[in-house]
């Protein structure tokens, strides 16, 4: 089911400032066309360290973009699994000014 993520305006920014970063543009489409991974995996097939993509999905998981989940590997080690949440952006002028309106103070994101 793919929900949209434009439920406010600070859900706006949050997908928006999410996605213009070009290391979680890669993130997106490796786990959109390769299915769920791994963290480990998944930085060797992108070609950045752990810890940077562990910052990158973040933020992506932050935004509503991707969904972790810790599970127990049949040799007991821990990983971190990844998969793209089925979202949609709606960009239009209309939901841009609705969305607009619900701001809040909130300035960091």
């Amino acid at each position: 089911m793919t929900k949209n993520i434009i439920q406010n305006g600070d859900a706006l920014l949050a997908a928006l400032s999410a996605l213009s970063n070009p290391h979680r543009l890669r993130i997106i489409a490796a786990l959109a066309t390769g299915g769920r991974n791994y963290v480990s995996q998944l930085a060797r097939e992108i070609g950045i360290s752990r810890p940077l993509l562990h910052l990158h999905l973040q933020k992506l998981e932050g935004a509503g973009l991707v969904i972790g989940k810790l599970e127990l590997s049949d040799d007991g080690k821990a990983l971190n699994y990844y998969e793209v949440s089925q979202f949609a952006l709606d960009l239009t002028p209309a939901n841009i000014a609705a969305a607009a309106a619900s701001l809040t103070t909130k300035t960091e994101l």
